[in-house]
């Protein structure tokens, strides 16, 4: 009987570490996941975005150079040249680029970080079975 007890005694703390391990890889990855799902719905709204600068910049491009525009400011609106216009819509485009290079980098590295969650929580979950 007393050899039962001590290995039961034995056993709890291994169970205690390991469910605490898992637990907080299980969050861990449960985070990350939130994070990847973020920086797609920030991809899309600067694809978006893009598009959108795009087509105003073609439209744009058929007028003539002498028409009158203005760019809104608020409630208001101010009188641009149509050079700053299409200025500012290449810069709006570079910009949504750049930080779409930048989130689809951020994704990359945390689809990785969850990866390796799951391995980890995969090799600790085998190491149990074969003890």
């Amino acid at each position: 009987m007393r050899i039962s007890s001590f290995s039961v005694n034995m056993a709890a703390p291994v169970d205690l570490e390991l469910k605490k391990a898992f637990t907080e890889l299980q969050v861990k990855m449960i985070d990350t996941q939130q994070k990847v799902r973020m920086a797609d719905l920030q991809i899309e709204q600067l694809t978006r975005v893009k598009k959108h600068a795009t087509l105003t910049s073609a439209e744009i491009a058929a007028l003539p150079d002498g028409t009158r525009m203005y760019e809104g400011v608020g409630r208001m609106f101010i009188l641009q040249s149509k050079d700053d216009i299409t200025g500012q819509l290449i810069e709006k485009q570079k910009t949504a680029d750049e930080k779409i290079k930048e989130l689809e980098q951020k994704k990359t590295y945390l689809e990785r970080s969850v990866k390796e969650a799951e391995d980890n929580i995969r090799e600790m979950l085998m190491s149990r079975r074969a003890q």
